[in-house]
């Protein structure tokens, strides 16, 4: 199963935008839902 979310993970890090450089307060609700979801993945991939 950890293999489905380092796998996940690496396919975020290369499609999905980065969010670093913007700020999290300002954020729309579909930029909010694409840090959630990238959080949860990373946060699987590295337990």
């Amino acid at each position: 199963m950890k293999l489905i979310f380092i796998a996940l993970a690496k396919l975020n890090k290369v499609l999905m935008p980065s969010m670093k450089s913007k700020d999290l307060t300002r954020l729309s609700k579909i930029d909010k839902l694409i840090v959630g979801y990238r959080y949860i993945i990373t946060k699987k991939s590295l337990e």
